[in-house]
């Protein structure tokens, strides 16, 4: 749900900037200032309104498991919770860190093989360091923190039901 926020929220990005460009005369050769409370507006409303569903997700579920099943399905969903959220915002972190830099590795001269061939800036190699890059960048800085958060509202909610349960 996070990476398709990201996803939706960078093409109104993307139709906001074409918008000016299109729109503001002298932008694009730099003689005239963009809207950026515009962008900055579309940024913000889009990281709130995409955020109620899964924000949503992480109080309605222990609510629902609770009462429906009791405490202790809803101690081990809480445990099933952690470890895959914390096991998958460290693989998101580490993955988009690692897209992150290979394209970085390429911008820096060119990538250099264990044979000695080099890919540079351009090649074939660095487009799909690009499109990896494109990837990394929401999972590491966007939805691997996004699940830490939502462990800890998950387990609040659990914490603050618990008394109810028993």
């Amino acid at each position: 749900m996070a990476m398709k926020a990201v996803g939706v929220a960078a093409m109104e990005m993307i139709e906001e900037v074409r918008r000016q460009f299109h729109e503001i005369p002298g932008l694009l050769e730099g003689n005239a200032k963009p809207d950026t409370a515009r962008c900055v507006k579309i940024s913000t409303e889009a990281s709130l309104k995409r955020m109620v569903a899964p924000g949503a997700l992480a109080i309605l579920t222990p609510v629902a498991v609770g009462f429906l099943m009791g405490a202790e399905p809803l101690g081990g969903m809480l445990a099933g919770v952690t470890v895959s959220g914390v096991l998958m915002a460290l693989f998101m972190a580490n993955a988009g860190g690692a897209w992150d830099n290979a394209k970085k590795s390429f911008e820096a001269g060119g990538y250099k093989m264990k044979d000695g061939s080099v890919h540079p800036k351009g090649s074939e190699a660095h487009n799909a360091s690009v499109v990896g890059d494109t990837v990394g960048d929401p999972f590491k800085d966007t939805a691997g923190p996004s699940l830490n958060i939502l462990v800890k509202l998950m387990s609040i909610v659990a914490l603050v039901l618990a008394p109810l349960l028993v």
